[in-house]
This record gives structure tokens, sequence and C-alpha cells, in this order.
């Protein structure tokens, strides 16, 4: 675990929302067109909680807001059984390459227990795996999230 990191619920560091709102737009909406901006800030409102789904957790290193990750309900409308999802992963593009998104990662899965989840699904563009396959994820299946080609995959905590 990176030292240097400290973890945060974005209820505690409401300041960051505007950033990860940024973020996740020009990474996974602007070009699909699928939320505005200020949707993207709604949703993320949403994950104010500290001790309910939907929570995001920001990774600081020092003042400087370096990733965020979300833990929250039924990420793909199309599966419906699968109840608790890890999504949202971000990583600054300054950060990447310090495993930021490996300790965001870790310290959600241990969220997650903390709070009684069973098992975390997630999705993926990388349809190889990538970092969850190393941390323990395994395939499910893969399928059509809004016209992206992504792995479902699932860890038993």
């Amino acid at each position: 675990m990176n030292k240097d990191l400290a973890f945060y619920y974005l209820g505690e560091k409401p300041q960051y929302l505007p950033k990860i709102a940024s973020w996740y737009f020009k990474e996974w909406c602007e070009q699909s067109g699928r939320y505005s901006q200020h949707e993207v800030m709604q949703k993320l409102e949403k994950a104010l909680n500290q001790n309910s789904l939907p929570m995001s957790i920001v990774a600081l290193r020092g003042d400087e807001l370096v990733g965020v990750a979300e833990l929250k309900f039924h990420e793909m409308d199309a599966y419906l059984e699968y109840e608790h999802w890890l999504g949202g992963v971000y990583v600054s593009p300054a950060a990447r390459g310090e495993n930021v998104a490996k300790d965001l990662v870790l310290y959600l899965i241990d969220q997650a227990k903390r709070m009684g989840i069973k098992t975390l699904y997630l999705q993926t563009e990388h349809l190889a795996g990538g970092l969850y396959s190393k941390l323990g994820f395994t395939p499910l299946f893969e399928a059509d999230s809004k016209g992206v080609q992504v792995l479902v995959m699932s860890k038993e905590i």
C-alpha cells in the first residue's frame, strides 16, 4: 500500500466533486453522449454516503486528488441479480503507474467486507481482466455495456 496515500469518503471531501465529475465525464461520457457533466455530478452527489451504498472513496496525496472509486448497487441494468459493484475506478494521469488503482480497489474491498458484502462485481473494458485479474476477480462473461464491449468479473470476499 502506498504510504503517502490517504483514503477518504467523498462525503468527507465534497470539494473534489467537480474534479471527479470532470474526470468521469471526459473518460466515459463525453464521446458517448451518455450523460452530461451536470448529470454525472448529480450521480456523484448520491455517493456522498459513508455507511451505505452508493459510496465513493477518494485517494489523496497530501491535498492532491489522485484517484477515486465507487461501491454501488446494480451497475448494469441487464444483470440485476448481481447486486454489489465496484466501479468508477479512475486515477489522475499524473499518478498512473504508481499502484493508486490497486490500492483503491483493495481499500474498497475492505470497505465492502466491513459492510457485510459477500460478492463484488465489476465491468472492465480490458477484456483480459488487467489489474482485476491480479487482484483475484474472475471473469464471468463479456457483454455490451451501452455500446462498449466489457468483461464482467466477480470476487468472493
